[in-house]
């Protein structure tokens, strides 16, 4: 199989840049892969090829975020590649947050299945589960209301693709029921790295009390930072605070901004974007993995990551969080939304306890391990060998001039 992925990739900034990443490089270890063109968007640093079978793998930088060109670029190397099958890696700011570039881009799935390419997305979020006030995208009700309405006419192009996977079990009823559509399918999201065996050991030192992520709307660190200051003030622990990762792109300097009203906070560490070799040890140092959310808007990278490290986690029990945790086995300390007393004590509680963190490390290891990526892959390269043999099928069918006008005669 030639088979296109069209993703953001690091070193890109863009939205799901480490899905792909962890997906393209399992997709490359598979033997029924003869040769994968990767359709990404243009970064200043070549991307991140950094791993075995990476020679089959050719980049085609043919986007960039929010420019009204994509479809353009994209289809203009489809073309030039004729691939056997494409993969989308998207949700709906994908290619853009202004609506009209996000729009076009998510077109492309039902413009190459018309082409007669096999065609698959990959969503990670549907709007019908968004608060999209806590999410940064207005708090004006009517424009809610048109935003709702824009995004189910996207929905019913997106399922226009020959097969839609979603991560939780939940969109899959959602979409059925909504749209009157069965070309829908499961696919969880799967845990990026499964290594042999987690060192559950801190290194020596203060504890290290960490969240990763994009920042600025749903996910705001404020509360984190407020809580730790409160567990230091009764323990008398000197922890670390460490914020990895970067702004939300509807948030452009939201870090810098509490970088700067909490500088006087003592032992705060704000590492930027981090590359994926940064990653383990970002979360190998750190004692526990915290989820200062609001909302949710998806299955979370970030909790697997953490699962696959061996990580104790404190999280929020809200909506798609919540159903994840439950679905694919996962566990934590939980906190109330927005109360800085519930996160501290939540946070605390493992802190204080060794045993128990290292319980819950191994627990989210374990879901980890029962979600490998590899795993997900095989999955996506089952369906498109249903999709091609469906397709075969009909142009059987279709072939056969005594099938075209057969009318059935009464015995």
């Amino acid at each position: 199989m030639k088979l296109a992925v069209v993703t953001a990739f690091p070193p890109s900034k863009v939205t799901l840049n480490e899905y792909g990443y962890h997906l393209v490089k399992h997709f490359a270890q598979k033997n029924e892969v003869d040769e994968i063109v990767l359709i990404t968007d243009h970064t200043s640093e070549p991307k991140q090829l950094d791993f075995e079978s990476a020679s089959k793998i050719s980049v085609r930088e043919s986007w960039k975020f929010n420019s009204y060109k994509n479809v353009i670029g994209i289809l203009r190397t489809i073309r030039h590649e004729k691939p056997d099958s494409i993969l989308y890696n998207l949700q709906f700011m994908k290619f853009g947050d202004k609506k009209i570039a996000a729009t076009l881009g998510l077109m492309l799935p039902m413009i190459t299945k018309l082409m007669g390419i096999p065609s698959i997305v990959l969503l990670h979020n549907i709007l019908e589960t968004v608060d999209l006030e806590k999410a940064g995208f207005t708090n004006n009700k009517a424009l809610q209301k048109i935003y709702n309405l824009i995004g189910a006419s996207i929905t019913r192009v997106l399922l226009q693709a020959d097969l839609v996977a979603v991560t939780i079990s939940k969109y899959v009823d959602i979409l059925t029921s909504k749209y009157k559509k069965h070309n829908i399918e499961l696919v969880p999201h799967g845990s990026f790295e499964t290594p042999p065996s987690p060192n559950m050991n801190l290194p020596e030192g203060p504890k290290k009390v960490m969240a990763f992520g994009k920042f600025g709307t749903y996910k705001k660190v404020e509360i984190m930072i407020e809580a730790v200051q409160k567990i230091r003030e009764r323990t008398g622990e000197a922890i670390e605070i460490l914020i990895a990762g970067t702004d939300s792109p509807n948030t452009p300097g939201y870090l810098a901004d509490v970088a700067e009203r909490y500088a006087d906070v003592e032992n705060l560490t704000f590492t930027g974007y981090l590359s994926e070799e940064q990653v383990p040890v970002i979360f190998a140092e750190s004692a526990v993995a915290v989820f200062p959310y609001t909302s949710t808007t998806g299955s979370s990278g970030v909790l697997h990551q953490a699962g696959s490290y061996g990580k104790a986690v404190v999280l929020p029990d809200l909506g798609d969080l919540g159903i994840l945790v439950r679905e694919e086995g996962y566990t934590g300390e939980f906190f109330v939304p927005g109360d800085v007393d519930s996160l501290a004590n939540a946070i605390e509680k493992i802190l204080v306890n060794d045993e128990y963190r290292i319980q819950l490390g191994m627990t989210n290891y374990q879901a980890a391990c029962s979600l490998p990526m590899d795993l997900i892959a095989d999955k996506y390269l089952g369906y498109f060998q249903e999709i091609r043999n469906k397709k075969s099928k009909k142009h059987l069918v279709a072939d056969k001039p005594e099938g075209r006008l057969r009318v059935a005669q009464p015995v």
